[in-house]
């Protein structure tokens, strides 16, 4: 019986195809008020596009989507790592040798 409270991964993938929108950057208004700057990291350079205020709201969603996806597929990656280190810690797997600590012989030491 697991204790954890986050999700499987099978219900995080469904969550992540549920996401209607997405698009990366921010954005910020403009002083005359009338349009919006969408800025965007694109090739190594900052992408900005104008947007008109009628569609502000849905390009907040989108952008409140891509973020949703990012945190979603962190909490995948985190699963599936606490799935692949529980796998690799069997009792089948041999445990290192631990390091005596003794000195190794050096060519100086042996008088060559």
């Amino acid at each position: 019986m697991q204790t954890r409270s986050k999700p499987k991964a099978a219900v995080l993938l469904q969550q992540i195809a549920r996401i209607p929108a997405m698009e990366r950057g921010k954005l910020c208004p403009m002083q005359a008020g009338t349009y919006y700057n969408h800025q965007t990291w694109e090739k190594g350079r900052n992408v900005v596009r104008y947007v008109a205020r009628a569609r502000v709201a849905a390009l907040q969603r989108a952008i409140a989507g891509y973020q949703r996806y990012l945190h979603l597929t962190q909490a995948y990656a985190d699963e599936i790592i606490h799935r692949t280190r529980q796998a690799q810690t069997s009792p089948a797997l041999p445990t290192p040798r631990q390091k005596t600590g003794k000195p190794t012989k050096s060519f100086k030491n042996r008088g060559i």
